[in-house]
């Protein structure tokens, strides 16, 4: 039986799943931009698909599997949140809006339709393809995760990245099903909002505004709690962070 092929280093060929490239639709009107963010993401292995209008990209992205979508808020057409509403449809994939507004209200009505994380322009290029690949570590870790949490009535199927209340299926983006992780695992343990930031974007939480995670704490109690306003699992300690009271 003939053993695995190897080259003429001596190396051997990778398997199929070790070569499978990351694919990334990128929508944005900007060919400025495109031309510098395609280059710098493709040249560090992605394959990345280009719509420069909502119009193009509801066909390309109904029509592909993409590990990530790139989202530029302001379109011809439309804005980038516009395509976030239609992937959340029918997909969790993780969605980075870029925004060249970097006020409040713009940034928190796209994490509150589900977008994971946001880039304020002007950027650099390599602080973009860092957000972009600790976004993608995290998503993996999650698929390979074997393990069910329960706490609270509130339950987590980490191989299957699924997430319950009572019998309700919760519809978490991946950064609130990750932040509702990190909570079930330290029951009754008071996290700052420093090494939640860290923890949610692999040790880079200083790249994030502090008031992000005042929206994700926001919108993971409209799901979790019976009553947002007055929280009984997600509590706010103040001064010194978040803790899970569990029950």
């Amino acid at each position: 039986m003939a053993g695995p092929k190897k080259q003429a280093y001596g190396k051997f060929l990778s398997t199929p799943e070790d070569i499978k490239m990351k694919k990334i639709l990128y929508v944005e009107d900007d060919l400025s931009l495109i031309d510098g963010l395609r280059y710098t993401l493709e040249r560090n292995g992605f394959v990345v698909d280009i719509a420069r209008t909502v119009k193009e990209a509801y066909p390309l992205f109904h029509a592909k599997q993409y590990d990530l979508l790139l989202l530029d808020v302001t379109l011809p057409d439309g804005t980038g949140f516009d395509v976030c509403r239609e992937a959340r449809r029918t997909s969790a994939v993780p969605i980075i809006f870029l925004t060249a507004a970097d006020e409040e209200i713009s940034i928190v009505k796209g994490l509150d339709m589900g977008g994971d994380d946001y880039i304020v322009k002007p950027f650099k290029l390599g602080e973009v393809l860092s957000r972009i690949n600790a976004l993608l570590r995290r998503s993996k870790q999650f698929r390979q995760e074997e393990a069910v949490l329960e706490s609270n009535g509130i339950k987590i199927n980490l191989p299957e990245r699924t997430a319950w209340k009572g019998e309700e299926a919760l519809d978490l983006t991946l950064v609130e099903y990750k932040l509702l992780c990190l909570f079930l695992k330290n029951p009754n343990r008071i996290l700052s909002r420093e090494l939640i930031l860290d923890r949610l974007w692999d040790g880079n939480g200083s790249y994030v505004d502090d008031n992000t995670l005042s929206v994700y704490i926001r919108r993971l109690r409209k799901k979790i709690e019976d009553n947002p306003d007055i929280p009984v699992k997600l509590l706010t300690e103040r001064g010194l962070g978040y803790k899970w009271l569990e029950r």
